[in-house]
């Protein structure tokens, strides 16, 4: 009897086990249909939301058009000293750098030999004089007996003759040792003018010659920067250029023009040598420094953008500008062609014009075509350059 009661016990206990299983698992699916339906609420439907973005409107600048050449500055005011007289260097008098006034000793070439040309032409002219002086008698001699009767008038002729002749050679030999005095000086070679010795390419002991560069010697004050122009640029040289000279830490050092343009081209390097006067009163620049030199070649009105605003990508330049499109603003990337620098902003050769939006925070973080919303800045107009 025990056995039926118990079967019907295990077979209800599992009924109602299955029972608690399947609510269970009606829960279970419940509260996960929930879930994903409370998801479904939560996310976002339509587009994304558009990144806020500062623009700043591209206007029309004065853009000058420049280009760079390097000039090397020479004294207005510069004498090159060559000897005038071949011989060997015995000393050298000055350094480089020195300053000296006309006519101070920069070098001194051996002058023995000539001091002993110059000693064998005053004997000469001593033992002339001697000839002159008995020249000299004979003719009185011979103008005493010619009054007296005794000579005759031809013997008077020839005494005269040769009174004459020996006073001419007496000068002629006067002339000669003045001649070789006067070189004699040229073996001590001084300074033509006031100014600053330059470099010194020679050494005691180096034989010269009337073609040798002993040294210069430059005036300081005024320069002149040397500028040399490719052939093919040359062409619009003209004179009152603008140049701007820019020292070695890019400070500027002196603002002038174009004062001198060569006819010619140099045949070796195919350039054109244009100057510019330098007025240098505080010495900022030195007498053949090498200086950058930017002539203006004129001036266009075109647009800037701000280097903040470029974007460089395998050597092309990008820019990002807000584009309305109308379904809403965007932005879009474009290739952009620069020029030079106009204060804090690139001239634009190609791929902008005025009235661009040019977007200039968050570059970094743009795709073309994301939807942006603009935020102008108030200083706009610091775009123009002005």
């Amino acid at each position: 009897m025990k056995v039926p009661i118990q079967g019907r016990s295990w077979k209800s206990a599992l009924c109602t086990e299955r029972r608690l299983a399947s609510g269970t698992l009606v829960l279970a699916l419940a509260a996960f249909v929930a879930g994903c339906g409370k998801s479904s609420a939560n996310a976002p439907s339509g587009s994304p939301a558009a990144m806020p973005v500062q623009v700043r409107i591209a206007t029309s600048a004065k853009i000058p058009e420049t280009t760079e050449y390097l000039s090397i500055l020479k004294s207005r005011h510069s004498a090159a000293i060559n000897p005038q007289v071949e011989g060997q260097i015995t000393k050298i008098l000055v350094q480089s750098g020195d300053r000296v006034r006309a006519g101070t000793p920069l070098l001194q070439i051996d002058p023995l030999k000539q001091e002993a040309t110059v000693s064998s032409q005053e004997a000469s002219r001593l033992a002339q004089e001697a000839n002159v002086r008995y020249a000299k008698i004979s003719l009185e001699r011979a103008q005493k007996l010619f009054d007296a009767g005794v000579v005759s008038k031809q013997d008077l002729d020839n005494a005269q003759t040769a009174y004459d002749a020996a006073l001419a050679q007496l000068k002629a030999l006067d002339e000669q040792v003045n001649q070789q005095k006067v070189e004699l000086h040229y073996y001590s070679v001084s300074a033509p003018m006031d100014g600053i010795v330059g470099d010194i390419p020679v050494h005691v002991g180096d034989r010269v010659t009337v073609a040798t560069l002993l040294t210069t010697v430059d005036e300081p004050g005024a320069l002149e920067a040397y500028i040399y122009v490719p052939a093919e640029k040359a062409r619009n040289l003209k004179l009152g250029l603008p140049v701007r000279l820019f020292d070695g830490a890019g400070n500027t050092a002196s603002d002038t023009q174009i004062t001198f343009v060569s006819p010619q081209v140099d045949t070796d390097t195919q350039t054109v040598l244009a100057k510019a006067a330098v007025q240098n009163p505080k010495s900022k620049v030195r007498i053949a420094q090498q200086v950058r030199a930017q002539i203006t070649w004129g001036i266009h009105e075109g647009p800037v953008i701000p280097v903040l605003a470029v974007q460089r990508i395998n050597g092309v330049f990008f820019a990002f500008v807000a584009v309305n499109e109308g379904q809403g603003t965007v932005a879009r990337q474009r290739v952009v062609k620069l020029g030079d620098t106009v204060g804090n902003d690139f001239a634009v050769l190609d791929g902008l014009k005025p009235g661009d939006h040019i977007i200039v925070s968050g570059t970094q973080f743009l795709q073309d075509g994301m939807p942006v919303t603009e935020q102008i800045q108030n200083d706009a107009k610091g775009a123009s350059g002005k």
